[in-house]
């Protein structure tokens, strides 16, 4: 099968000579929740227009669903639904007159029978007579996310969809969104919420002054360059390293009550043994100890770092 979106050497460059995106190849399969992270001003909301023809690009090529977007852009832009950052709708229109309306504009022939069905899935069908105007922020987003599916796109953009929602309304989001996917539907999310995209996405790519630094699997990004923690508790704080630790990957912590050593769980000799063994050369003795394993952020903040 066809990936959903391809795009090729894609770049653009702004007028003042701003170089947003350079030389970005991305396919994103059919079906996919794809994560797209990076610090503000990294290209993430460019690259989402372009992709959707919203902005015009330099050079290079994008095909969605098999169109290409400049040169059969209704086709292609038909198949999309995007919610952007800004809430962007008419205060004095009705829930459901919004979401029928943006259908319409789209050619999609009347069918209340989905419209109810989507307005439920988001809990909007009580505030379905309701004046844009009348809602919260939350209710707002929500109506964005139903004025974007109202077409029943292929593909769905979230333009950092949870930002300033709170609790609730973010796991309503996230369960729909499983359902999307469920159903075939394409998503591809910018998030500063990277616990979301480690709980959502199935895959990961991680841009930076407009470059992609890394597309991966998340399970193999995680496998790839996740690294394990062992803190220790000690007995009595230190002021610094014993002799025996040097060379080792700890660092004193909380005080020197705590000491830390990262590795690599999936190593042949993860140095744990030697760890120990050269705790009891320094005499150091410590009450209780606990592993986690590297998150997302961790890693994604060392990218980041590393292409600086």
């Amino acid at each position: 099968m066809p990936p959903m979106i391809v795009c090729a050497g894609v770049a653009k460059r702004y007028a003042t000579g701003f170089l947003a995106l350079d030389a970005v190849d991305l396919s994103i399969e059919k079906g996919e929740i794809f994560a797209l992270l990076g610090p503000n001003g990294a290209g993430k909301t460019t690259l989402i227009g372009v992709i959707c023809g919203i902005v015009s690009m330099t050079a290079g090529k994008v095909a969605v669903a098999g169109h290409d977007v400049r040169r059969d852009y209704r086709a292609a832009r038909g198949a999309i639904g995007l919610v952007p950052q800004e809430i962007a709708l008419d205060i004095f229109s009705t829930v459901i007159a919004t979401v029928s309306f943006s259908r319409r504009l789209f050619g999609r022939p009347s069918d209340p029978a989905y419209v109810e069905r989507l307005l439920k899935d988001l809990s909007l069908w009580d505030k379905r007579d309701a004046r844009i105007v009348e809602l919260s922020g939350g209710m707002k987003r929500r109506v964005m996310i139903a004025k974007a599916l109202s077409h029943e796109p292929d593909v769905l953009f979230l333009d950092e969809p949870t930002a300033g929602v709170d609790v609730n309304l973010r796991r309503d989001m996230w369960a729909l969104v499983r359902r999307l996917r469920d159903d075939g539907v394409t998503v591809i999310l910018t998030t500063h919420y990277i616990e979301e995209a480690e709980a959502m996405a199935d895959r990961v790519g991680v841009i930076d002054k407009g470059r992609i630094l890394l597309v991966e699997d998340k399970a193999a990004l995680m496998r790839k360059l996740g690294k394990r923690r062992l803190t220790l508790r000690l007995h009595t704080p230190l002021d610094a390293l014993p002799a025996p630790l040097a060379g080792l990957p700890v660092a004193l912590e909380d005080d020197g009550l705590r000491l830390a050593y990262s590795f690599d769980a999936a190593a042949d000799d993860t140095g744990v043994p030697t760890l120990f063994r050269r705790l009891a050369e320094a005499g150091v003795e410590f009450a209780d100890l606990e592993t986690t394993t590297t998150s997302l952020e961790d890693i994604f903040v060392g990218l980041i770092g590393g292409a600086a």
